[in-house]
């Protein structure tokens, strides 16, 4: 059964490391279907959809996601790990990370649960995160060791 609940959408700019620290906790367990990304090297852009957890909720014992959308640019080049080729097999995001290179470019990188992720190979850091909807109740609470 879904719920709508208010609560103000969440957009995120993200130019830094830091900025990038701040989108990963947002996106920690954020839920999506391996169809749901896609990059699009003439636009040096990689995006996705997915449905996150409100970690800020949690703190108030809410449990509830919202869909979001994010994305990254100036992507040169995508490697990928363990990414299912069934569009409907379901990708549990753990974290996001950057290794610098050549200032100021470097590797973003997305880690999944069961080892699969996503190396994009970036001029700099230039993302975005943009809640599209409303938020719904969920029944579990994702949890870590």
């Amino acid at each position: 059964m879904t719920q709508d609940l208010p609560a103000t959408p969440l957009k995120l700019a993200v130019l830094d490391v830091e900025d990038l620290e701040v989108l990963s906790a947002h996106l920690q367990d954020a839920i999506l279907k391996a169809a749901d990304i896609a990059y699009l090297p003439k636009e040096r852009r990689l995006a996705f959809v997915c449905n996150r957890f409100d970690w800020e909720g949690a703190l108030d014992g809410e449990r509830r996601r919202r869909r979001t959308g994010a994305h990254f640019e100036r992507v040169l080049k995508v490697q990928s790990r363990d990414i299912p080729k069934d569009g409907e097999a379901v990708l549990n995001l753990l974290a996001i990370t950057f290794t610098p290179g050549e200032a100021p470019s470097g590797t973003v990188e997305l880690a999944f649960s069961g080892g699969a992720g996503l190396r994009l190979h970036v001029e700099c850091i230039e993302a975005a995160m943009n809640d599209l909807g409303p938020m719904w109740s969920c029944e579990a609470a994702p949890s870590h060791a």
